[in-house]
C-alpha cells in the first residue's frame, strides 16, 4: 500500500477524496488529523497564487514537506460567467466576513453570491466549479490534473449534502443540485472527482514504471 496524505483541514473535501478513491487499489488514504499533524497559522499564506494548479501545487508541496510522505492536495473553486469568473481561486473566503469559518463561512459566501447575482436572469447564471489536484513527493516530484463540471446558480439553496457552494449548484441533466445529490453520483459528475482520479492515475502509473508519465 503507498501512503497518500491527503493536504487539506476542510473534512468535507478529506471525505469526498475517501470516497473518490474507495475503489483504488493499493492507496492508503489519511488526513492530516490522522497523522496528528497540528494546525499552523503559516498554512494560511501557502496558497497565495491567482491559479488553481499554482495553488494546489504549492500546498502539495508544503504537506509534502511537512509529512515526509506523498501528499495529495487540490486547489477548487466556483467559477461564475456573469461574475466575469469570480469568485474564482478566492472562492473559499469570497464572503466579506473575515471571522467566518466553516459552515459559517459556506452560509457567508452563499449569501453574498446570491446577492451578487440578484436580478440577473436564468439563462445568465452560468458557472462551472474547476478543481486542480496535485501531488508531491518530498524529494520534489509533482504532478497535477483538473477537472471542471458545468452547472447553473440557483436563486436559492437546495439539499443539504456537499459542502461550499452545492445547494447551489444545480446540474440540468440530472434536475439536482450538488446539495440534493447522492454522495456517489456527485463524486461520478464534480470536478473534484475527474481531477482527483485522472491524478491517482497517473500517480498509478509512476509506481508502475518510477517515473513521471
Amino acid at each position: 500500500m503507498t501512503r497518500l496524505v491527503v493536504a487539506t483541514r476542510n473534512p468535507g473535501k478529506v471525505r469526498e477524496i475517501r470516497e473518490i478513491l474507495a475503489d483504488a487499489p493499493n492507496w492508503e488514504v489519511v488526513g492530516l488529523d490522522d497523522l496528528g499533524i497540528p494546525e499552523s497559522p503559516e498554512e494560511d499564506d501557502v496558497e497565495a497564487y491567482e491559479t488553481f494548479e499554482e495553488n494546489a501545487l504549492a500546498k502539495a508541496r508544503w504537506f509534502a514537506a511537512k509529512t515526509g510522505a506523498l501528499a495529495l492536495a487540490d486547489d477548487s473553486g466556483l467559477c461564475v460567467d456573469a461574475l466575469d469568473g469570480r469568485p474564482g481561486v478566492r472562492s473559499r473566503r469570497f464572503a466579506p466576513v473575515d471571522e467566518a469559518r466553516g459552515e459559517r463561512q459556506d452560509e457567508a459566501n452563499n449569501r453574498h453570491l446570491l446577492a451578487l447575482l440578484a436580478g440577473v436572469p436564468d439563462e445568465r447564471r452560468t458557472a462551472r466549479y474547476v478543481c486542480a489536484a496535485a501531488a508531491a513527493w518530498p524529494d520534489g516530484r509533482e504532478l497535477v490534473r483538473t477537472g471542471t463540471c458545468e452547472g447553473v446558480i440557483l436563486p436559492a439553496p437546495r439539499g443539504t449534502g456537499g459542502f461550499g457552494y452545492d445547494p447551489l449548484f444545480y446540474i440540468e441533466d440530472e434536475g439536482q443540485t450538488f446539495g440534493e445529490l447522492p454522495a456517489e453520483r456527485k463524486n461520478a459528475r464534480s470536478h473534484r472527482g475527474r481531477a482527483v482520479r485522472a491524478l491517482v492515475q497517473a500517480l498509478s502509473a509512476v509506481n508502475k514504471k518510477g517515473a513521471i508519465t
